[in-house]
């Protein structure tokens, strides 16, 4: 299973990826699987067996300029090679890492094992890459049917379907009182649409809380000290940039506040008390981690109808879902006459560990199944 040099697996508060891969492992191994995990030394999934060269996570350093950080990913992928070439137990790699991943591991060709790369991000940020994707030797998936529709025709052809992604919550979550608010969970940055939800929610007089990272940066007092010192290398951040010039005019401490991140109990009480989810998303999300996790602690969910969100979140029974701004406005004023229980039965029936680890095991049987095909 690799994970990664860039957080933790799990992680202390953001990393949407090594989440999934949190989620997804120790389904697995109650299902008899062997799971040896690449990730970094501060790592507490409990796995067989484990493989790092970083004792840290790489995150704070992955939007510094590409020649300061191009070595991290390929350091990590150089270690897994080494161990793939080394025994010969492994069955098969499942891979997480963008890129890097399955360029360099399809040129291991038939030295190494089956490789099942999932595609958690944007598809359009390679097309060279992905335009020419080496599918003979590496099978994909995606975790949404509309990422598989957007992606360029190689890769698609290299893909055997989809995996929505699920959560611990599904099931279990903790049931809160709801409170006045609405929250917008996650990484601030403009792709998420702070700014939107912060704008409309200022403009309707309904109290918003933002909860996430501002680039490496993970509490206010942090923020504000990087904002109030011209010098500090922070200001190059794009995310620090988005925050102070787009979102940092509505947060005013009352209606709007940005919290910083939030983990644990924390974040689900916070989450769970919420009246709504904002997702007014500014690109087509992939996975949408946060909105199964929204459903699931009885959350509605408002947001625009992009991306994942038409496939996870039924308009009119565990959310509301808009084509603009405008409409998006409106819809919060209906966002009582969805039902939190429902949310909840949704996810039970839909977005839990167990059902993502069994078609994954389906992925992986046919991941193998295929390649002994091709060498006999």
């Amino acid at each position: 299973m690799n994970s990664g040099p860039w957080l933790a697996v799990p992680p202390a508060g953001y990393g949407g990826i090594e989440n999934v891969v949190a989620t997804l492992v120790p389904e697995l191994r109650s299902r008899g699987v062997r799971v040896v995990l690449a990730a970094v030394g501060d790592s507490t999934l409990e796995v067989d067996e484990r493989v790092e060269v970083y004792p840290a996570g790489r995150f704070p350093l992955l939007q510094r300029p590409y020649n300061q950080v191009m070595g991290v990913p390929h350091a990590h992928l150089a270690k897994v090679v080494a161990e793939l070439r080394r025994r010969h137990d492994i069955d098969l790699v499942h891979d997480h890492v963008e890129v890097v991943g399955p360029a360099v591991l399809s040129a291991l060709g038939d030295e190494g094992p089956p490789v099942l790369h999932t595609l958690h991000w944007d598809l359009a940020k390679h097309p060279h890459f992905y335009g020419a994707f080496p599918g003979d030797r590496i099978r994909t998936n995606g975790v949404s049917r509309s990422q598989l529709d957007r992606a360029p025709a190689a890769l698609r052809d290299s893909a055997l379907g989809f995996v929505h992604l699920a959560t611990p919550l599904a099931g279990c979550a903790p049931v809160a009182g709801k409170e006045d608010h609405l929250v917008v969970m996650g990484r601030i940055c403009h792709l998420k649409g702070q700014h939107v939800a912060a704008r409309l929610c200022q403009k309707l007089g309904i109290p918003l809380v933002l909860a996430g990272p501002v680039g490496p940066l993970d509490d206010p007092d942090e923020l504000a000290a990087v904002l109030d010192d011209p010098d500090d290398p922070h200001h190059a951040n794009p995310d620090v940039r988005y925050y102070a010039g787009s979102v940092a005019r509505y947060v005013d401490g009352d209606m709007v506040r940005w919290v910083g991140s939030v983990t644990g109990e924390e974040r689900d009480r916070l989450y769970a008390s919420a009246r709504a989810a904002l997702f007014p998303l500014q690109w087509d999300e992939p996975g949408g981690t946060a909105v199964v996790e929204a459903l699931a602690l009885g959350v509605p969910v408002a947001g625009l109808r992009r991306g994942v969100l038409p496939e996870i979140v039924e308009h009119g029974r565990t959310g509301l879902l808009a084509d603009t701004e405008e409409e998006l406005a409106e819809l919060l004023g209906r966002i009582g006459e969805i039902d939190p229980e429902e949310c909840r039965s949704v996810a039970r029936e839909r977005f839990t560990p167990g059902a993502m680890a069994e078609r994954y095991l389906e992925l992986y049987h046919e991941v193998t199944s295929t390649r002994r095909r091709d060498r006999s």
